[in-house]
């Protein structure tokens, strides 16, 4: 997992990189200060208040273990195993089967099934896909991805900028506005390329280290399979597609070219990892999540 998380920092740096260097192009020294505040702000804003946004956003609604035993009761026993603290526990109102974690650090996280997760996945499954949601938490991914969306963002604003004021400035050093054209296009076909590759690079650690935390990479397998399948048929209802990288599949996602911008890697790769994995032997330290 090492080289995921050395090619997670140098995206971020890139990306990082590129919301200045579009700054500048637009608008020289000024336009550099404005792409620093402007990232600066959407940071501020998504670290303390992202997982309450995108919680409103999909209805969640917060459940207490009486309400809903089987999922509360893997959520306990699986942080339990894991040393980290109980995050909150929702249920989405969709009969599509998907799931997501939120919060800025694990003392602060979330944990979200939807309707159609707990319907149509037995209790191992299940267990599989919240393991997966739980590494996210461990492993901060949840912050990074908000630093991501929250920088890819600030590019948006600042092509958006550059497409209606041209790169225009009073500042001496702002280049021509062709240079500010071209800053534009590079920002809308990297920006989302990078938060892409770096979404790829998260799932396939949290995919490992979920198996890893319930010891059962089989089922997180077949959850992976029947999410994939199911999600084709039963579309999801509310959300946006600029949150698809905090589920475990992309809820959102099309054929054909959209595969290049999906923001998550194969489900084939993925169960193919987790099956490579199964056979090298997961660690037995615990028993799989059965009752």
């Amino acid at each position: 997992m090492t080289g995921n998380r050395l090619k997670t920092l140098l995206l971020l740096a890139a990306l990082t990189a590129l919301v200045l260097f579009i700054g500048q192009a637009i608008g020289g020294r000024g336009g550099l200060m404005i792409a620093i505040v402007l990232a600066g702000v959407m940071n501020f804003v998504s670290y303390w208040w992202s997982d309450k946004i995108v919680l409103r956003m999909y209805h969640a609604q917060e459940v207490t273990d009486a309400e809903a035993p089987e999922l509360y009761g893997i959520v306990r026993q699986l942080v339990q195993r894991a040393n980290i603290p109980m995050p909150r526990v929702y249920i989405i109102p969709e009969e599509t089967p998907n799931a997501f974690a939120t919060g800025r650090n694990p003392q602060h996280a979330a944990v979200a099934a939807t309707v159609g997760l707990m319907r149509m996945l037995d209790r191992r499954e299940l267990a599989g896909v919240i393991g997966h949601e739980l590494s996210h938490v461990m492993n901060r991914d949840t912050l990074i991805m908000t630093v991501a969306a929250a920088l890819a963002g600030a590019l948006g604003y600042l092509a958006q900028f550059a497409f209606f004021f041209g790169g225009r400035s009073d500042d001496e050093e702002a280049p021509n506005p062709m240079v500010a054209i071209f800053g534009m296009v590079v920002a809308m076909i990297a920006a989302p390329l990078i938060q892409m590759a770096i979404s790829r690079s998260r799932e396939y650690m949290a995919d490992e280290a979920g198996a890893r935390l319930t010891t059962d990479p089989l089922a997180l397998a077949s959850a992976l399979r029947k999410i994939d399948g199911w999600s084709k048929q039963i579309p999801i209802h509310s959300g946006n597609p600029e949150t698809a990288h905090l589920f475990i599949i992309n809820p959102f996602s099309g054929g054909g070219i959209a595969n290049l911008f999906s923001t998550h890697p194969s489900t084939e790769d993925r169960v193919a990892r987790l099956e490579a994995l199964a056979r090298g032997g997961a660690p037995q330290s615990a028993q799989p999540i059965l009752t």
